[in-house]
């Protein structure tokens, strides 16, 4: 795949095939319409674009840009358009001068002269330019003028796409990762460095890894703990995983800690990606580290459990 982190590193193409938006996620319902786009470019003879936005524009122009928690990062959406076969992947740096460009501006600079697009693959809700101004009934009345063909992804797979990103949201937020991974087509993962804690793991013998998010907008799932892939290295291991504020021990800040089973380097400071299984229960205060360390060695219990029938 061809990544362009600017409009001015892609050269105007002979026969575009482009498709645009956020794509959080990149679930079941984008890669729906990502493999229309693919479909029309293998038929067409043409090249597959995928035009998105980073930061997300809501980072940019909204007032609530703080409570923003995206399903994915934009190292992730690049590798998800890699796998999926996208040719062109335009990421257009999305500031609020870009913010203010009308709906002419973006159809003639951006699609026309700078990508030569030639069919435009849009859902009939599809807003862009200045105010949200333009609408794929303007594009089907002015195509022509344009030079390109405009085909409208039908109403129902947009709604889907609508309820998609929010069932996930609410699915990851009340524990239902089975769900997420329906939707998503992939299990859901939390990506980042790990950090030195106050290594009370280390204490009661159930050392954990604790880990500092690559990017903060990232959704975090539910408190509670679950059982994941711990992917380090290449390698992949059983673990269980520990998201919460630990009231046992009146921990106040939130936290996400991962215990690797039959695991024992030293980490700190290297990269590791947590892929969510299945959420085990809520996060709870007991009455003391014995009672704690009871409740962990039945996780544990539940997790190899788990292994051993679907691993």
């Amino acid at each position: 795949m061809n990544i362009h982190h600017s409009l001015d590193s892609i050269h105007h193409l002979q026969n575009a095939v482009v498709t645009s938006g956020t794509f959080d996620g990149v679930h079941i319902g984008h890669q729906k319409i990502l493999n229309r786009l693919k479909e029309i470019s293998f038929q067409s003879g043409g090249e597959s674009v995928v035009l998105t936005f980073w930061p997300h524009p809501r980072l940019v122009v909204s007032d609530d840009s703080q409570d923003l928690q995206l399903l994915s990062t934009i190292d992730e959406k690049i590798e998800l358009f890699d796998q999926l076969g996208i040719q062109h992947l335009v990421i257009i740096p999305f500031t609020r001068a870009f913010s203010e460009l009308t709906s002419e501006e973006f159809i003639q600079q951006v699609l026309v002269k700078k990508i030569g697009t030639k069919k435009l693959v849009i859902g009939y809700d599809h807003r862009f330019g200045r105010n949200r101004e333009g609408s794929f009934e303007f594009l089907k009345n002015n195509c022509a003028e344009y030079g390109f063909e405009v085909e409208e992804i039908p109403r129902q797979d947009i709604e889907d796409l609508a309820i998609s990103s929010t069932r996930i949201r609410q699915a990851l937020l009340s524990g239902q990762v089975g769900v997420a991974k329906g939707l998503l087509g992939r299990s859901y993962a939390l990506s980042g460095t790990v950090v030195k804690g106050k290594q009370l793991g280390r204490t009661i013998g159930f050392p954990t890894a604790n880990l500092h998010l690559h990017e903060s907008y990232k959704l975090v799932p539910c408190n509670g703990v679950y059982v994941i892939n711990a992917h380090y290295q290449g390698d992949v291991f059983p673990a269980m995983l520990n998201i919460g504020v630990r009231p046992t021990v009146d921990g106040t800040t939130r936290t996400i800690e991962a215990h690797l089973l039959d695991f024992d380097k030293e980490i700190y400071g290297e990269d590791l990606t947590l892929e969510l299984l299945q959420y085990l229960r809520p996060e709870q205060k007991f009455g003391g580290l014995d009672a704690l360390v009871n409740q962990i060695r039945i996780d544990q219990h539940n997790a190899l459990s788990y292994f051993a029938r679907f691993h």
